[in-house]
């Protein structure tokens, strides 16, 4: 009886579940402040990072910036601070007398900093050791977005072991490293933020990038299983965003494309407005995000049809083969380097 008893009791919990997600979809919730708080982002020196830090920097987080590209990360620094200082002209543009509101009044604008480290996030210790750095100059982290990542370029049976390896450390190894180095003390203050920025083949996949897909695959796997112990250890103030975008208009897949006549329909993104899609996530505790909406559709339809019928709609698309040009460029591209060093 009373395992019955539960059972209707679990099911009204599912239906009021939807009916706060539909809430949201036609209300939008409130965004969380994060002034004052210290945000490390990793791979910002470029890319979703470089953009991730400037958002956050509009909103008066104290940035910790991690790249293994030192002066790409300066760069990404000069430019927060940029922010910082008009931030700070407006403030005191402002009349004099008039009354802060509560998220400007929780750091003054004098007290925002942004801190670079070079860090191979692919590196175990240089995490580790990079992190104590972080904890002693800085502080604790209370916002971690984990986003770098790395793409090889090259069919499986062409690409080097260290490649394969490289690419499986920085895109899903290292979110274990950061975490495990973040996340004791946010457990202990029942208080925290950890973003994952996997990418949309962590959902699904295509051919020519074996080794990308299965680092993804294993970032989002990571993100859910991490996700469900915080719940299981009832750390309701810690909250997780996944962030699953498809294609990015980065350069990081130049080349990559899908059936010409699909592709008005479905264009790569811009890097704009996939940050500005994900920092409304992040600031509303949405647990996922994908970006566009189809792509929530696209993984429903994988799971639920059989494995040919998938390959039809791939080849449909084109994104069957959708890879093979940015592979094309990537060893046209070392070739002629190659060539131009005298290899």
């Amino acid at each position: 009886m009373n395992i019955l008893l539960e059972f209707f009791v679990v099911t009204f919990r599912v239906l009021w579940a939807f009916v706060l997600a539909a809430a949201k979809w036609l209300v939008r919730p409130k965004e969380k402040s994060v002034a004052g708080q210290v945000c490390l982002i990793t791979g910002a020196g470029s890319g979703l990072g470089r953009l991730f830090a400037l958002e956050f920097a509009r909103r008066r987080a104290l940035l910790v910036l991690w790249d293994i590209n030192t002066q790409s990360n300066e760069e990404t620094a000069g430019m927060v601070r940029h922010i910082y200082r008009e931030m700070a002209e407006e403030a005191a543009a402002a009349a004099p007398g008039v009354a802060g509101d509560g998220e400007k009044d929780v750091l003054p604008l004098c007290n925002l900093q942004v801190y670079t480290y070079t860090c191979d996030v692919g590196k175990r210790e240089n995490v580790y050791l990079t992190a104590e750095r972080v904890r002693k100059e800085v502080g604790e982290v209370s916002l971690l977005v984990n986003n770098a990542g790395v793409v090889s370029g090259h069919h499986l049976l062409e690409c080097p072991d260290e490649l394969i390896e490289r690419t499986m450390m920085v895109n899903c190894h290292a979110h274990f490293w950061t975490t495990k180095a973040f996340l004791p003390k946010m457990l202990e203050m029942n208080h925290g933020h950890i973003v994952t920025v996997a990418s949309s083949l962590g959902l699904f996949s295509t051919a020519g990038v074996e080794d990308y897909c299965a680092s993804k695959f294993g970032a989002v796997g990571f993100h859910e299983s991490l996700s469900h112990e915080l719940k299981a250890a009832e750390k309701d103030g810690i909250k997780t965003t996944l962030v699953c975008p498809y294609l990015v208009d980065t350069g990081m897949f130049r080349g990559c494309r899908i059936r010409k006549e699909i592709e008005p329909f479905l264009p790569p993104l811009k890097p704009e407005y996939c940050v500005k899609q994900a920092m409304r996530a992040i600031l509303t505790d949405q647990p996922m995000i994908c970006t566009p909406r189809l792509m929530y559709m696209v993984t429903f339809m994988k799971s639920i049809l059989p494995f040919e019928a998938v390959v039809c709609m791939y080849r449909f698309l084109g994104a069957d083969k959708c890879m093979y040009p940015f592979i094309a460029q990537r060893k046209q591209a070392t070739n002629n380097n190659e060539a131009k060093n005298g290899i």
